[in-house]
This record gives structure tokens, C-alpha cells and sequence, in this order.
């Protein structure tokens, strides 16, 4: 679309134009990145109250086991409950957003999650909300470093108070509290950054871009990096294990899978975040001294990856 053109459309029109075209940047990227021949497939649907989606999975790729990214753009009323619990005086809506999640075959390539979004209410509020995460099933000191290095070099481009505010808003978020641990190393979280309040629409605009640009890049990295890396039937095992937490947070605890079953979304789209297996056992119990435990010594509030230097407790 010509830059003019598209400059002077409504902001909600601009933001479902980005959203739409970052799908297909993200799915080409990640199939490069997989490096088979499987390439994601594309369920449409639409939406009861307007509007609707596309849904994009790729199984059974060369390092994806199950990969997905899901585009909507929908609108029409909230429910009572959930126009409260977003403290919304009036009930109409519009929100466009992709969101990610990709669970790969080997326990040495990280499960990742990327979610960027936009809604306007009724009343004329608008604002902006995302944030990406890695959940490394064995944790690399060195490439968990890296990864929240990218992650501040973008924050630092925008506001210097995004990285350490949008950080700590992962590890509260991002944590499981009936089991005492972060899902994995975090990465960063915001929500509801209100058009005029935190910044005007381009800045955040610009933002939200660049958030979705260094996810396509640093995972689509760690993808080649650890894609032939060897591992035995006990990494993989404990990949189960790791998997059944990421399940018990997107099912007990994610906000975004409860707004989507709540507005009446497409039920097979919002649970694509789900791996395509996991196990739970009773009473799991790592060995002491083993790879299980030093990844689990990392599962907490509070690791500063970005900093100079952090020892595991």
C-alpha cells in the first residue's frame, strides 16, 4: 500500500494492515528457519459479532513438532463479565493481534511464545499489548543471555524504562504459582499501554513492530543453532515434563486464552498454543545434581539474563 495512503487510514485499519502482513513475514521465516518441505497450513474463520481470522499450523516440520500463527481481527460486544473485568464502560469492541507459539521435536530447541496486539473500546480507549518469551527445556546460560540482550537493545530504542519495567512484568506473569516457578526464562510482558497515556499512536506502534521483528529474528537463530544438537530418550522425556507445565499455565493462567473463550473465539485456534504432547507424573522429582535440576534452578523470579553476571542459586 502506498506509505501516504496508508499514513492517513484509521489507526485500527493500519495496525489489522501490519498484523496481517507480519503473519506471512513470521511463517516465512520460521519455515526457513525449519528448513523442510512441510509448510504451514490455513484455516479461515469468522467471528459471531464481525470479522475473524486465520489460523496457521505447520507439524510435523524438521524442528517444529507443532508451530503455530494465528492472525484475527474481530469486533462486535463484550460480555458483561468481560467488559468488567477490562473496567470498560461500554461493551463494543475491535482488537487485531498474532499471536505465536512453536513447540519443537527436540528438547534442545526452546518452546517459544510471541503475542502482539491492538484494541480500541467503545468509549474511544486504545492501546497496545504483547510481549515474547522462550521456554528452554534445558537451560543455555550463554544463549539465554543472548536472547534478553536482543530483547533490551529493542526496548532501549524506544524507552530506556520499557526493559526493566516490561521484564519484571514477564517473570510475574509468566509464572506458575502452584508449582513455584517461572514457565521458563521469561523475556518481556506489557499490557494496555493506552494511546495518549504511554506514548502517542506511532511510538507505540513502533514499538509493537519492533517487538515482532526481534522474535522473527532471535528465534528463527536459536532454530538453526541447537536444531542438530543430539539428545536420548531422557531429554526427552523430561520435554514432557516441561510441556506439561507450559499446558497447565495456558490453560489455569493466560489471560489471552480466557478473553478468546469468553468473546466466543474459534475454541481449536485459541488452544493451537497447547503442545501436541505431555506428560504428567505423579510426584516427578528430578535427580539431584543432574541437567533436570540446573534447569530447574533457573525456573525463578528475578535472574537478571541481561546483566553481567548471575549465578544460579
Amino acid at each position: 500500500m502506498n506509505t501516504v495512503v496508508e499514513t492517513l487510514a484509521p489507526p485500527r485499519t493500519r495496525v489489522e494492515n501490519w498484523m496481517r502482513s507480519f503473519q506471512d513475514w513470521l511463517c516465512y521465516r520460521l519455515e526457513l528457519a525449519d528448513g523442510s518441505s512441510v509448510r504451514f497450513t490455513e484455516t479461515p474463520w469468522e467471528h459471531a459479532g464481525g470479522g475473524g481470522g486465520r489460523t496457521r499450523v505447520l507439524l510435523q516440520g524438521e524442528v517444529l513438532e507443532k508451530g503455530g500463527v494465528a492472525f484475527s481481527a474481530v469486533w462486535g460486544g463484550l460480555t458483561e463479565q468481560a467488559a468488567h473485568a477490562l473496567l470498560l464502560p461500554d461493551r463494543r469492541y475491535f482488537a487485531t493481534g498474532v499471536s505465536v507459539v512453536q513447540h519443537p521435536r527436540s528438547p534442545m530447541v526452546p518452546i517459544s511464545h510471541m503475542n502482539v496486539r491492538y484494541f480500541e473500546a467503545g468509549n474511544g480507549e486504545a492501546w497496545f499489548g504483547g510481549g515474547l518469551d522462550l521456554t528452554p527445556i534445558y537451560v543455555d546460560e550463554a544463549q539465554a543471555r543472548w536472547f534478553h540482550e536482543q530483547i533490551r537493545a529493542v526496548c532501549q530504542r524506544h524507552n530506556p524504562d520499557y526493559y526493566p519495567r516490561f521484564k519484571q512484568w514477564a517473570d510475574e506473569y509468566f509464572y506458575l504459582p502452584h508449582r513455584k516457578e517461572t514457565r521458563g526464562i521469561g523475556g518481556i510482558f506489557f499490557d494496555r499501554l493506552t494511546v495518549g497515556q504511554d506514548g502517542s499512536f506511532e511510538e507505540l506502534f513502533a514499538f509493537v513492530q519492533d517487538v515482532g521483528e526481534v522474535y522473527g529474528r532471535t528465534y528463527g537463530t536459536i532454530m538453526r543453532q541447537n536444531r542438530d544438537l543430539p539428545y536420548t530418550g531422557r531429554e526427552k522425556q523430561w520435554q514432557q515434563v516441561r510441556r506439561s507445565r507450559y499446558a497447565e499455565f495456558n490453560l489455569a493462567i493466560d489471560r489471552g486464552t480466557r478473553f478468546g473463550l469468553e468473546t466466543g473465539g474459534r475454541t481449536e485456534s485459541i488452544l493451537m498454543s497447547l503442545p501436541p504432547q505431555a506428560e504428567w507424573h505423579y510426584d516427578y522429582r528430578v535427580e539431584p545434581g543432574s541437567a533436570e535440576e540446573a534447569t530447574q534452578q533457573w525456573l525463578r523470579q528475578g535472574v537478571e539474563w541481561a546483566a553481567v553476571s548471575d549465578v544460579a542459586a
